[in-house]
């Protein structure tokens, strides 16, 4: 598999990342991922929607937590047909009571922690702690990625002005 290193950073630490990276005009992988009724489920959009999906390291960290709760709030106020997906290598069991503790109602959240099949797909898998880089991927209604973004200090946030331009862009306004 192949190895990206230092893409990412931890506190100014170089850190390296598994799998291929993911550029706009790609197919997104399929992928296989459990949700939170340990139930498998494939990465994939329904006619006419589009997907961000966001890849975070853990959600009881401060700065998943504050990205979560924000794309949470901004679904509320997307137009047409959106659908957020946030994905980790939490447990489905933790990802289900972070949501409910925090009243999240916008996002389905996905597990990848028994296969990190999504990490390896996207790229975004940290070898040396074996979580997910903190990114975020605009996939349209034909499967094809339209905006990436890999956000280079893991205590940094994505930019969400432009990955919401970019799902926009794509035909749900």
């Amino acid at each position: 598999m192949k190895e990206q290193k230092g893409r990412v950073t931890f506190k100014g630490e170089p850190l390296t990342l598994v799998g291929e990276k993911i550029t706009p005009c790609m197919t997104a992988p399929k992928v296989t991922l459990i949700n939170n009724k340990l139930e498998l489920v494939t990465l994939e959009n329904e006619e006419d929607t589009v997907l961000i999906v966001a890849s975070v390291p853990s959600l009881d960290t401060a700065v998943c937590s504050k990205e979560t709760k924000r794309f949470n709030k901004e679904a509320e106020s997307l137009p047409g047909k959106a659908k957020l997906i946030f994905v980790s290598m939490d447990l489905p069991f933790a990802q289900e009571r972070w949501a409910k503790e925090y009243n999240i109602t916008n996002i389905t959240f996905l597990s990848d922690h028994k296969e990190a099949a999504f990490g390896k797909a996207f790229g975004v898998l940290i070898k040396e702690l074996r979580l997910l880089a903190r990114a975020v991927f605009v996939i349209d209604a034909k499967g094809e990625v339209t905006y990436t973004e890999l956000v280079k200090e893991m205590t940094d946030e994505p930019d969400y002005h432009a990955a919401l331009s970019a799902a926009a862009a794509r035909g749900i306004s």
